[in-house]
């Protein structure tokens, strides 16, 4: 078993102590539901911004997005590029919108528009989405401290889990954002630090690195052909801007954020600061998996022993030292990409400075965690529990059922993370569950803010045709061959562009139509 030298694990249990005792720190404040779950909205832009953006830059990206340009190319960047767009519709529509309602929860308006199965349904849909997030994030983490220490992925999870659920139960939002605020600064220092570390190693530098992308076509953005059935520029555009419209107009962990601001002006500038720091970061990271695709190719030789884990993991228990080889000869980058960056830190990096970027990395999980929970316990709590099951509880009730389900959510993210050992690329399954989530939300609140004219009998409508669509788009790849014909044709990642669209259209067509036949 791998084990770190002492300075490296000083830094990272004084990091983690630091966490817990900040939520003991905040743990005073928290004397109503107000004040846990908006902070009693006192809490300035530009920190809910670099909030965001430590939510946005989880461990998936630490991991998932330097695995995906060593494996494949920039393709996923694009995904970047289209958030400006998607944050200039938030700001202008979205975020106006929330504070005029007050509400905390972004579901509660749902019921108002549309009747109480709109509400449920899309707090469902969100609880479902924290799920898969916390538990590719946990999965991630364990991924990389497993290289790094030898310790069992469950464990790490346990460990990492167990803190987070303290300064986030203790803290409330207060706790999230400031601890936040300190995870984006460690987290982006951590990501340069790496790139430092790469090029400072590799004979020739940037322009060597810059030499081996070109004729390998790894700076590639995609086809530019209008194909949706692979992942183009297209295809990740448009599933760019949805997802980034998801999160920024409608997922409460960023609805959630915007009460906390002092004002509107300062929630809206919050999404601005946002984007200023995730896209550049964003293209940070992926020039560290090109960079570390190039350090490989100038030394194959150090790459080795992960090609031979890869293969070991393909093939079945005491399998020959022939099929070993073939197997790993046989490996694609992509089939080891998620494996790059654990393997870099632990044979390259200096003793000290491994325990500084394994501080990064897990502050990267626990920012994107930690604000999973307390949106998932407020929406529970709010939309769920005090709606149908106990709708006169009173303050102190309140907050110790959020406790609870802030507590909850968290062993239910660990336990989703573990579910997922064994996936292949951390980034592809979350864009799929992400995706699969995310598109019905999505277009019901767009057909409830657009249209004045949809009712509630249409809005149901409209969203059963949408799930259907959905369900049809994620699961018809496993019909038989002689049913080839009714499978989905369209790249995954087009489910949540055409769920969405599906029921926005279908609505306004129904509310047409029912316009008419009232006329006649």
């Amino acid at each position: 078993m791998k084990s770190l030298p002492v300075l490296d694990l000083a830094v990272i249990v004084i990091y983690l102590i630091s966490m817990i005792l900040v939520g003991f720190y905040f743990s005073r404040k928290n004397r109503n539901s107000d004040q846990f779950t908006k902070a009693a909205g006192a809490i300035p832009g530009w920190a809910i911004g670099l909030s965001i953006y430590a939510t946005f830059l989880s461990s998936n990206t630490f991991l998932g997005v330097p695995g995906k340009a060593f494996g494949s190319n920039w393709n996923n960047f694009v995904f970047s590029l289209a958030m400006p767009l998607a944050a200039w519709i938030a700001s202008k529509y979205f975020v106006p919108f929330y504070r005029r309602t007050g509400e905390v929860s972004a579901y509660t308006h749902l019921e108002k528009r549309f009747g109480p199965w709109a509400r449920t349904y899309a707090v469902a849909c969100f609880l479902l989405t924290q799920l898969a997030r916390m538990g590719s994030i946990f999965f991630g983490i364990a991924l990389s401290l497993q290289a790094l220490t030898g310790y069992s992925m469950q464990s790490i999870m346990v460990v990492v889990g167990t803190c987070i659920i303290i300064y986030t139960v203790l803290g409330g939002i207060e706790a999230v954002i400031w601890t936040e605020v300190v995870q984006a600064i460690v987290k982006t220092l951590g990501a340069f630090l790496i790139l430092y570390l790469i090029v400072k190693n590799i004979p020739g530098g940037a322009g060597r690195i810059i030499e081996i992308g070109k004729a390998d076509h790894k700076f590639s953005l995609g086809s530019l052909s209008p194909n949706l059935k692979e992942s183009t520029f297209w295809v990740v555009l448009f599933y760019g801007f949805f997802i980034n419209l998801n999160n920024f107009g409608i997922d409460q962990n960023y609805v959630q954020r915007y009460h906390t601001a002092t004002n509107s002006r300062q929630a809206s500038r919050s999404l601005w600061i946002c984007v200023a720091c995730y896209v550049p970061v964003s293209f940070l990271f992926f020039m560290i998996g090109s960079s570390l695709y190039a350090y490989y190719q100038v030394n194959p030789e150090l790459i080795a022993s992960v090609k031979h884990q890869a293969a070991l993991e393909r093939l079945p228990l005491h399998a020959s030292a022939t099929m070993v080889k073939a197997t790993m000869d046989a490996l694609l980058p992509s089939d080891y990409g998620d494996k790059i960056m654990p393997h870099f830190m632990v044979t390259e990096i200096p003793t000290g400075l491994v325990g500084l970027i394994i501080s990064a990395i897990m502050s990267a999980a626990m920012s994107t965690i930690s604000s999973g929970m307390n949106a998932s316990a407020t929406v529970f709590s709010i939309d769920i529990y005090k709606r149908y099951i106990n709708p006169e509880m009173n303050e102190q009730q309140l907050m110790r059922l959020l406790y609870i389900t802030t507590a909850v959510f968290g062993l239910m993210g660990m336990a989703t993370g573990i579910l997922m050992i064994g996936i292949k690329s951390i980034l592809d399954i979350w864009w799929q569950l992400s995706g699969i989530f995310s598109g019905g939300m999505l277009g019901l609140f767009l057909l409830g803010m657009i249209s004045r004219r949809t009712g509630n009998a249409e809005a149901l409508t409209a969203t059963c045709i949408g799930v259907l669509v959905i369900l049809w788009m994620t699961f018809s790849a496993a019909l038989p061959e002689d049913y080839g014909f009714l499978r989905n044709m369209l790249h995954s990642n087009m489910i949540v562009v055409t769920g969405t669209l599906t029921i926005f259209l279908s609505g306004l067509i129904l509310s047409a139509f029912r316009g008419r036949m009232a006329t006649e």
